[in-house]
């Protein structure tokens, strides 16, 4: 299985993704090709004792870099020989199974869309990220991003991919689909909720997916559902204010632990308890979030991925290429498609 990662994208590059490859590679046994200034790769290796290339690793040289404030719709002429959109090309061609970079968002959401393309039947792509809940599992938060502005079957799509998602990374049988809205009746919010609302329904009815309605954000955490659908905007804000929860309340348990002696030996009595806790909100464990809807396995890693995180991401990486999920989607929305012209006409 051959992954590519684009060496120079994200803000520890080239050294993050490259050493994080390198452990990949050792840890997981996968064939790495490292896209970037060869030159720089070469001298990360050196920095840190590394004289060769290790059997499975190679280098795809590209002299340019995509940059973070770079107009999405003009990196593929503009940047056309940047390490990203080599990389896509590569990926587009055949030359290797998926694809890892922490560069730009929404050049990699072009690149991946108009190079390596969308699953036959797919409106847009969407960003996909897994997010720890209290139930003890997982709700996958789709679309966190990549649709701003979206329309009613836009959702339902992202309801009916994100669930098949869940069914193979996570092995559910019937993932819990909810809405999110500002309330949990099926009246509430604005038009496209609505009318989401009533096309989930009927997915729901016709046996595609398993919804069980409006969902809350607060309830989102709390394991409610596996998969809660949403436009890019809502997800986003959803996401980063989770994310934010989780680093406010680690600080003020530090905070807590460190008062007196009495605590400081309390944090001692738990600190495997602990660790479990924050290895579920370090996203570094996670690796990135998949880009969901396009026919080959693309991940997006955090902007700030270290070494670890990139190591984490070829393991997603890897186990996305072994699910395989683009034939049942096409086969899942061919079927939905069929359903719904049989009860318009």
């Amino acid at each position: 299985m051959k992954i590519i990662i684009d060496a120079m994208g994200g803000d520890l590059a080239p050294e993050a993704p490259v050493l994080g490859a390198l452990q990949g590679a050792k840890d997981f046994g996968a064939q790495i090709t490292l896209v970037g200034r060869g030159e720089e790769i070469l001298q990360v290796m050196k920095k840190n004792g590394i004289s060769d290339l290790p059997e499975g690793v190679e280098i795809a040289n590209a002299d340019d870099v995509v940059d973070m404030h770079d107009d999405p719709a003009t990196v593929l002429h503009k940047r056309k020989n940047s390490s990203m959109i080599v990389g896509l090309k590569m990926l587009s061609d055949g030359q290797a199974d998926a694809f890892v970079s922490a560069g730009s968002t929404g050049a990699l959401l072009t690149g991946a869309t108009l190079l390596v393309k969308r699953v036959k039947g797919v409106r847009r792509a969407a960003f996909g990220p897994v997010m720890p809940n209290r139930a003890g599992g997982h709700t996958l938060i789709i679309d966190s991003g990549a649709n701003v502005e979206c329309t009613p079957e836009f959702l339902l799509q992202f309801g009916v991919i994100g669930a098949l998602y869940v069914q193979k990374s996570m092995g559910i049988a019937q993932p819990r689909v909810g809405l999110l809205n500002n309330g949990a009746e099926e009246t509430k919010g604005p038009a496209l909720q609505k009318e989401a609302h009533a096309l989930l329904s009927q997915a729901g009815q016709s046996g595609i997916l398993n919804f069980v309605g409006n969902v809350e954000a607060r309830d989102v955490p709390l394991g409610q559902v596996d998969v809660i659908v949403c436009d890019g905007y809502a997800g986003n804000v959803l996401l980063k204010s989770i994310e934010g929860t989780a680093m406010f309340m680690g600080s003020m348990m530090k905070k807590m632990f460190r008062k007196n002696l009495i605590t400081k030996l309390g944090a001692l009595c738990c600190r495997s308890g602990i660790r479990e806790m924050m290895s579920l909100l370090d996203y570094r464990e996670v690796g990135g979030t998949a880009l969901l809807g396009i026919r080959k396995p693309v991940i997006k890693a955090h902007g700030s991925s270290d070494s670890r995180a990139f190591r984490s991401a070829i393991r997603q990486a890897m186990q996305a290429v072994r699910q395989d999920m683009t034939p049942e989607l096409e086969q899942t929305l061919q079927f939905w498609n069929a359903k719904k012209e049989t009860v318009e006409s």
